[in-house]
């Protein structure tokens, strides 16, 4: 059996980014990614509103700063989160150990599930704190478009971040599989 692409036989070779942007949980790490600079930035330029009296600020959410906070924090952490992991598949097959692998692969899994758990938190809090926005706070409508672009890509969040925990369990299906093989074959996993 050869290596492939969970295999140590190709562990130590040249970094090929042709293919790891193929890689279907690179590309929804990537759309995460998006997802989350389009939450946090549309709260951090939007999100917020001047009140008729003064120059005070208040959040376009209920007034709830608690709503606003969470949103930009959650977008903030999540793109972090992306890029640790997009860099984990970039060192990904470097790594010859089955064992790391696996610890790789777990903790991506782990990661990427309370991270859709955090986005649905965020989504039906943004949304229930929009939903009793009185509109008398904002009788223009000023950063409405915003809001909703929050709540939405928010929602979206929830299933990019689900799929990639998916298809880690996936990988680590794989894993296990390869690990099983070549202690029953040690012989024919050698290249």
């Amino acid at each position: 059996m050869e290596g492939g692409a969970y295999g140590a036989g190709k562990a130590g070779g040249a970094f090929d980014p042709h293919t790891l942007v193929r890689q279907p949980h690179t590309i929804l790490r990537v759309v995460s990614w998006v997802f989350s600079i389009v939450v946090f930035g549309s709260i951090v330029n939007e999100g917020y509103l001047n009140s008729n009296s003064g120059g005070e600020k208040f959040c376009i959410y209920n007034r709830n700063p608690s709503a606003c906070s969470y949103g930009v924090a959650v977008g903030v952490l999540a793109f972090l989160t992306c890029l640790l992991y997009l860099a984990l598949d970039a060192y990904f097959p470097q790594i010859s150990s089955v064992k790391d692998r696996k610890k790789a692969v777990l903790s991506d899994i782990g990661v990427s599930a309370f991270w859709a758990f955090l986005w649905f938190v965020g989504f039906c809090f943004l949304a229930n704190q929009w939903q009793v926005s009185k509109p008398k706070d904002n009788p223009m409508n000023e950063g409405t478009d915003a809001a909703r672009a929050a709540i939405t890509f928010s929602f979206f969040s929830i299933f990019t971040w689900s799929l990639t925990a998916a298809l880690a369990v996936r990988r680590f299906k794989d894993l296990t599989f390869q690990e099983e093989y070549s202690t029953l074959f040690p012989a024919s996993a050698q290249p």
